[in-house]
Formats: structure tokens, sequence, C-alpha cells
């Protein structure tokens, strides 16, 4: 029996003649709720096993389905869940901190300010390219200048879990335009300790003295914490380490909780907070800390994917259909643009740099953080379906283009190139800047001809 169904079992049997009746009847209501508690729960745990079971058959993200059960059982869905609703809602909070919890220990500070130094024109491209046309959707449909900076969030952050998966999948980790597709997530990640607390304080409806404020703490404790991380990081990780797994992850998921906690009342984000502790720790300790909180990131992540999903209303998801694909068609591009222009300007190749763009067009688990931000708040009624769909076409968009954007592209502008008749192939050959191509040119495009697939793909990571 369920331990809150025995304490009132037990009250029920001390109660008093009088207020027996009642108390008995509170108890088999409160034993009731706690079976129906367990049998909701552990269905949806169990569903997403095995949705998760299902999308790694087939190679592809879990992150859709796990959005389709959730509007399948919330809000005007097929079987609208009762008791459970309370629990994973606090689990979604729980999933939000260990997704920015585990983004940290994949980077250490030094990372971070290697890649602010080089690479920051590439952030800022990215930036420009993809969350105007977010904001400028919102502005269309009329639904406000917060709106706007929430729905440009959405458009301008891509899935960093998606992105890795996909790498992996089709054996690109050691392409020399990997570092490049990495060093734009990075900065996506660092830009939103910087975002999420102008977000917070824009949706908690703040005047600009209060804002400006909220910002420079914000600003102040993520400099901090690097500045920390920088020159202390050893001693921090000492602190945490231990060689007793269990200690280990208490420790590490107990701090993340707590600073957490505080960046919430100081009204930066309680997923800045977990993401500057994930910075914080680093060597061993973050590796360690990695493998014993990968099982929870997933268990708790997708339960933030359900309960997003059963807070919208499935109905509502049609009406704003035709913007979402439109905005994902557009953002597609410019996420394409952006990934060319930054393995271009690192002296990737031509191929390279549609692999680039094409990997970059995932959204995903952040996009939905951002998006459930306003959802809670309540600012825009249509937003969190218009974020479900768009997230749900890029998703599954996403390891597509990955794999095909290089190949049609190549195969476009080989067809834009076509010698006209009557000229010789030789004279309309260019090199990839545009130039005549030399003779070790000419011999590498013939050898990528004669290869295999698998051997073109090793000589282009070379």
């Amino acid at each position: 029996m369920h331990l809150s169904a025995q304490l009132s079992a037990s009250l029920a049997a001390q109660a008093p003649p009088h207020l027996a009746s009642p108390v008995r009847l509170a108890a088999e209501s409160s034993g009731h709720s706690s079976a129906v508690f367990l049998i909701e729960f552990g269905a949806i745990i169990l569903g997403l096993g095995l949705l998760g079971r299902f999308a790694a058959r087939f190679r592809l993200s879990p992150i859709p389905l796990y959005l389709l059960a959730g509007l399948a059982f919330g809000e005007g869905g097929l079987l609208p869940l009762g008791t459970s609703e309370e629990f994973v809602a606090i689990g979604a909070e729980i999933g939000v901190i260990l997704l920015l919890l585990m983004l940290g220990l994949e980077y250490t500070a030094s990372d971070l300010v290697s890649n602010l130094k080089t690479q920051y024109p590439a952030g800022l491209v990215d930036a420009a390219l993809n969350a105007l046309p977010g904001a400028a959707m919102a502005l269309l449909l009329g639904w406000g200048p917060v709106a706007a900076v929430v729905l440009a969030g959405v458009t301008w952050i891509s899935s960093s879990g998606v992105i890795a998966k996909v790498l992996g999948d089709l054996g690109r980790l050691g392409n020399r335009e990997t570092p490049v597709i990495l060093s734009i997530l990075v900065l996506e990640d660092l830009s939103m300790a910087v975002y999420l607390p102008i977000v917070t304080a824009l949706l908690a409806g703040v005047g600009l003295a209060a804002g400006s404020a909220t910002l420079a703490i914000a600003l102040g404790t993520a400099g901090l914490v690097l500045l920390i991380a920088v020159r202390y990081g050893r001693h921090i990780s000492r602190f945490v380490s231990n060689d007793d797994p269990e200690k280990l992850l208490l420790v590490v998921l107990g701090l993340t909780l707590v600073v957490a906690g505080l960046a919430q009342q100081l009204q930066v984000s309680a997923a800045v907070g977990a993401f500057l502790v994930g910075i914080a720790l680093s060597g061993e300790v973050a590796e360690g800390a990695h493998s014993l909180l990968a099982p929870l990131r997933d268990l708790f992540a997708a339960v933030f994917f359900v309960f997003f999903g059963l807070h919208t209303d499935p109905a509502s998801i049609p009406p704003v259909l035709l913007p979402a694909l439109v905005l994902a068609v557009v953002t597609a591009l410019t996420k394409i643009a952006t990934g060319y222009w930054a393995a271009r300007r690192a002296g990737i190749s031509v191929k390279g740099r549609w692999r680039a763009g094409g990997t970059l067009i995932a959204r995903g688990e952040f996009s939905i953080v951002i998006a459930g931000l306003a959802v809670t708040s309540g600012i825009e009624p249509s937003l969190g379906p218009l974020a479900t769909a768009y997230v749900l076409i890029l998703v599954i968009a996403g390891p597509l283009t990955a794999r095909f954007t290089e190949p049609v592209a190549l195969w476009a502008t080989g067809r834009l190139r076509k010698p006209a008749a009557g000229q010789p192939a030789v004279a309309a050959a260019t090199t990839a800047d545009g130039g005549a191509p030399s003779d070790s040119a000419s011999l590498t495009g013939a050898a990528h001809e004669v290869l295999p697939a698998e051997e073109r793909d090793t000589a282009e990571r070379s």
C-alpha cells in the first residue's frame, strides 16, 4: 500500500466514532488517488520508453513523438490526465534544469572564452538571420513586442541534442566543418545566459529599471561564474569530487538545484543557474557527473516535452499551421546561410559549407523551453501551438536536411554551371571560389568521381 494510503487508513482506525465515517471516506479517496497516480505516471514512462525505442529503430529524434504524446493526453486530447499532472509539472521543471546542466558539463570555461574571441562574428550573423524572422512573424500576427522577443528565441536556437546525435549517426564527428557547427551551438547556448533573464523579466511585466537590474544581475553572475571557473575550476571540482558515484550524484544534483533555485529568486532563470554550474565543473568530475546524470536527464527531459504537449490543445494547432510552416521554411534557409557563411569564413570546402548549413536546421529542446516560459505566463494563447508545430516540422526535417542538403545543393549548382552547347566542358569548370581549376583541383575532382561514397567522405575530412 502507498505510504499516504497507510497513514490515512491508520487515522481512520484511530478516529472517534462520530468522525470515523468522514475519515474513512478520505482514506479510501486517498488510496484511490494514489493508485490512479501510479497507474497514470507509470503508463506515461512506459509509453515514453516505447516511443524512444521506436524512434531509435528508425534513427529519428524522439522529441516529436514525446510532443505528440503530450498532445494526446493533454487538454482536448484523446485521454486527458488527472492526478499525475502536478507531478509531471515538477518533473518538467527538473528536466529543464538537467538539460542545461548537462549542456554546461560539455564545455569548459576556457572553451567558452576561446569561442567568444574567435567565433563571435558567426554568432552575430546567426542571431540576426534566425531571430529576426521569428520576431517579424509575431509582429505580423499582432502578438506584440514581448511575444516577438519570445518567438525570436524559438526560431534562433538550434537543438544541440538533436544535432549532436545526427553528427554521430552520419559519422561526421571528425569532419572539418564539425568544429564550426559546435562553435555556433556553443555561442547560442552561452547567449541563453543573457537572453533568458531578459525574457523572464519581460514576461513578469517588470518595468525598465527592474528589467535593467535583472539583466545586470544576470550578466554579473555569468561573468563572475566564468571568472571563478577559469581561475578556481580545479578547486571547485576537487571539492565536489568523490570516488563514490552515489555521493557524487547527490552533491552535484543538490548543488545544481540549490543554485537553480537561487537564480530563480534573483529573476535570472533556474536554467541559466544550472548551465553555469555545469561550466564550473571540469575534468574527471564533469565526466563522472555526466555519465551519472545522463539517464536522469533523459527521463526528466522526456517528461518536460510531454508536459509542454499537455498544455497545448491539439485543436489550436491547425489555425497556426500555415504560419509555422512558412516560418520553418524561412528559418531553415537562414540556418543554411548561417552555416555556409561560418564554414566559408573558417576556410572549409564548398561541400563542408553545405553540410554545416544543413546540419544546423533542427530546433528542439531549447525552443520548447523558451516557448514554455511564455505559455506559463499566458501572454499569447497561440504562441504555444505555433511553437509546437514549428518544432515538430524542423525536428523531423533536421536529420533529413543534414543528410541531403549537400548533394541537393551540389546538384542544383552543377545544373546552373552547366556549359553552354558547343563549349568544351573544361572551359566552364571553375574552382569552388570561382577561379580557374588547378591541375591538383582537377585531379582531386576526378578522384572524387572514382572513389566510393565512404572514401570520398574520408577524403573530404582531411
